[in-house]
């Protein structure tokens, strides 16, 4: 396993443009991204697109969805509801944030389970909080007994968490001394059959406090083992990353490529949260979140570029997310259409 010890900052951020999404420092991200929007509310494709003329894009069986972003539902409607429009949409898989479900009434796991199932739906992972103040609080930290008997129980493959590694802080030794306790983790779901997995947003891809040439995502990378530490790529919030750190604090320049992550250790990456934006300069991550399809992140080179990978095509789960949309049903219809919709370019 690689140590933080043995990375070339230099050769760890230089740009290679393999996926051509990126933001160079100083553009907006509309110059490189093109859009790839398809008509609102539009039925899953099962032909060719104005996205191309080759093969889907998409994986079959391989489209999810975060229920965070349907937790309005979930918690006035219920799962079953939900589930029913979800696999109406074309939904495949399902990714927990939560097993209850509010004024609907409580539901048991096995429950929970077995309304996935018959609703044609797999749970494919679930968020988990990683550490709390409490002691008994559901979280990694807390209670990883618990957390892993509860994603045993709903057959889950992937479990994981949405919080960030800062939990000693934003030095090197703090991040190796989280990366232990997520390799411990891991050990602990390996050993039930299940990938423990942590979940990106944009603050990740800064720079140690005390190391301004490393950036804290590769001492994550690097101090965790491969074989029991997975990453799920949250793709807006890694270009949202990469907007805000394209510059170390000194002001030289650190370019990255998110998708450069993916292509390098492709197996590391079995989960994304596909998200889009609207890029906007002014706002501070670089873009506004919006329905996958009505954004400028290009998904039919991305996706693309991973699916392409030998041997790994059917390695990956993609699963749809928008973290407050509009309107909730809306969201997962439009966005399974354009995923859907997208074919690769001969």
């Amino acid at each position: 396993m690689s140590r933080i010890s043995d990375i070339d900052p230099e050769l760890t951020h230089r740009l290679t443009r393999r996926g051509m999404l990126g933001v160079a420092a100083g553009a907006t991200a509309a110059a490189l991204l093109g859009a790839a929007a398809s008509p609102a509310g539009a039925a899953p494709a099962a032909g060719p697109s104005a996205a191309g003329r080759g093969r889907p894009v998409l994986p079959p069986g391989r489209l999810g969805i975060q229920l965070y972003s349907l937790r309005d539902k979930v918690s006035t409607l219920g799962f079953a509801p939900v589930f029913a429009e979800l696999r109406k949409y074309g939904y495949d898989e399902v990714e927990f944030a939560g097993y209850t479900q509010g004024s609907a009434g409580p539901i048991t796991l096995a429950g929970l389970k077995r309304l996935a199932r018959d609703h044609g739906l797999t749970p494919i992972g679930s968020h988990v909080g990683y550490y709390s103040s409490d002691p008994n609080a559901y979280t990694f930290a807390q209670n990883l007994t618990k957390v892993l008997d509860d994603a045993q129980a709903l057959g889950l493959k992937h479990i994981g968490t949405a919080s960030g590694p800062f939990r000693y802080g934003s030095t090197v030794d703090a991040w190796k001394r989280a990366a232990e306790e997520f390799n411990t983790y891991g050990a602990a779901a390996r050993a039930r059959g299940m990938k423990f997995y942590q979940h990106n947003h944009s603050d990740e891809f800064g720079f140690a406090t005390d190391n301004p040439k490393v950036r804290l995502y590769d001492v994550l990378l690097a101090e965790t083992d491969p074989d029991l530490v997975f990453l799920e790529m949250d793709i807006f919030w890694a270009y949202a990353g990469q907007f805000r750190f394209s510059k170390r604090p000194d002001g030289s320049a650190a370019p990255f490529e998110p998708l450069d992550y993916v292509l390098r250790q492709p197996h590391r990456y079995p989960l994304f949260h596909v998200k889009d934006g609207v890029s906007d300069p002014s706002n501070e991550f670089g873009y506004r979140m919006t329905d996958v399809g009505d954004g400028d992140i290009d998904y039919q080179r991305f996706i693309s570029a991973v699916t392409r990978l030998r041997g790994e095509r059917l390695a990956h789960h993609w699963q749809a997310e928008h973290d407050n949309p509009v309107e909730s049903f809306a969201f997962a219809r439009k966005s399974s259409a354009h995923l859907h919709a997208l074919r690769e370019k001969c």
